[in-house]
């Protein structure tokens, strides 16, 4: 029994960490159309940034010296590249880049690693959300007994997500890609643990090569169900604080739990070299490095990037990104982009970057 945990506890040792972001991020156009929407910035952090704190704990404990980033070939490769080393070199963990020419669905993005899945135990995260302390110290037994596991999260619409129906130990028994039906309040959150990579690799394989898709891609929740049907055990571990990007409403929303963690913690949200004039700030909110606030209200729940301006304006949960001009506006529920323009009293906009509105009346 001890020779075969050593033996696992070996292999665990192996393990690597999938973040795909190769997703056109359609559901947050405008704003994705120049910026991938990992690297969106909020509270001076990008979601990517955030996501690799939360993973912290998880690679020291595991001491994981691999991230694998799945990149659309699409976008700005050189900076994407760039960005993402940056990141990882700040950690001090080595990156593998792989690119998706195409968005052909979540199990051709992951198959675009498998030079990387040779085996190895792998944990999977999709980086349109965060997952606020996961303590993988609460499912060693399931890891060191070769079960998978999938996260999940009780929602009340579940017919935009994967979803699992487990039994009353909490083995998933089926897996479902978007039902019309209600089937399952537990939807896939995007965060997995696969004790066999190479298991995965011939499943995602099995299903391009077959040309198997669920709303024309190829969806590693086909892939889930399919290695389950095959004998492969896997089980649901609820998140139970799951902070979700995948739309311009749950990025709001999202906005509002991130400060007000940020506020407990008691970390600075206004930056030293901001500029307050003649301006009301509402906790929870974030002011970044450079950036002036004349005669306006903000807050709560807003977050404001650097080097932006806010003039004779009064907003509130809203994120305006950086090199932003916002000037006599009364904003609310809104996402202004990087190096924007923006002079209008309408309470709700989403201006995407390098966009300019102006009211000439």
């Amino acid at each position: 029994m001890f020779r075969k945990y050593r033996n696992i506890i070996s292999i665990l040792k192996k393990m690597k960490i999938i973040i795909p972001i190769a997703g056109r991020g359609i559901r947050l156009y405008p704003h994705t159309l120049c910026t991938p929407k990992t690297f969106l910035n909020i509270a001076g952090k990008s979601i990517l940034k955030r996501l690799l704190d939360e993973l912290l704990e998880i690679i020291n404990f595991f001491s994981i010296k691999e991230i694998i980033f799945i990149v659309n070939l699409n976008t700005d490769k050189i900076k994407v590249e760039k960005k993402l080393r940056k990141l990882t070199d700040d950690i001090g963990i080595n990156s593998i880049i792989y690119f998706q020419k195409e968005p052909l669905g979540t199990a051709d993005a992951i198959l675009k690693a498998k030079k990387s899945l040779i085996g190895d135990p792998v944990i999977i995260v999709f980086s349109d959300a965060l997952f606020h302390k996961i303590d993988f110290k609460e499912n060693i037994n399931q890891i060191l007994n070769n079960k998978n596991i999938i996260w999940t999260n009780q929602i009340k619409n579940p017919t935009t997500f994967g979803v699992v129906k487990c039994n009353s130990s909490g083995r998933i028994i089926n897996f479902i890609e978007k039902p019309n039906n209600f089937i399952s309040d537990l939807a896939i959150v995007g965060i997995y643990y696969f004790h066999n990579s190479l298991i995965l690799k011939e499943e995602l394989q099995y299903v391009i090569n077959n040309n198997i898709k669920n709303n024309k891609e190829y969806q590693l929740t086909t892939v889930l169900e399919n290695m389950r049907k095959k004998g492969e055990i896997f089980i649901s571990q609820l998140v139970k604080n799951w902070i979700d990007f995948g739309n311009i409403k749950t990025i709001i929303s999202s906005i509002s739990k991130i400060l007000s963690i940020d506020c407990k913690k008691k970390l600075k949200l206004i930056h030293k070299n901001s500029l307050l004039k003649n301006s009301i700030i509402i906790e929870p909110s974030y002011i970044g490095e450079s950036t002036i606030i004349e005669n306006s209200i903000i807050g709560p729940y807003v977050s404001i990037g650097k080097f932006s301006y806010i003039k004779n304006s009064n907003i509130k949960k809203s994120l305006i990104q950086n090199y932003a001009n916002v000037v006599s506006s009364n904003l609310e529920n809104s996402i202004i982009g990087n190096y924007t323009s923006y002079k209008e009293k309408a309470k709700k906009i989403n201006l995407g970057d390098y966009s300019t509105i102006k009211n000439n009346s």
